[in-house]
């Protein structure tokens, strides 16, 4: 095999490995049947005061980790751009 057919392949694996790094980090994706479940499972049926209390804290936590990530994605790229 060649050089060049290698850096192909080294390319091709690198491009797709980022790409399923940002899936893993996509909350939203999986996060809303996810939270219903585990709502319906610990909280009750939809529409009790527990279950919308339980979707409601979900959130909360969703948010912050959320903002928590976001901070920590500045902070790198300061870090990169020498500031």
């Amino acid at each position: 095999m060649t050089f060049t057919g290698r850096a192909a392949i080294v390319v091709t694996v690198l491009s797709l490995g980022g790409c399923a790094n940002l899936e893993r980090h996509n909350p939203n994706a999986v996060s809303q049947g996810d939270d219903d479940a585990y709502c319906q499972t610990h909280g009750g049926p939809q529409g009790a005061a527990a279950y919308t209390a339980c979707r409601k804290n979900r959130d909360v936590a969703a948010t912050r980790s959320d903002r928590m990530e976001r901070s920590h994605r500045d902070l790198a790229e300061r870090m990169l751009n020498g500031q």
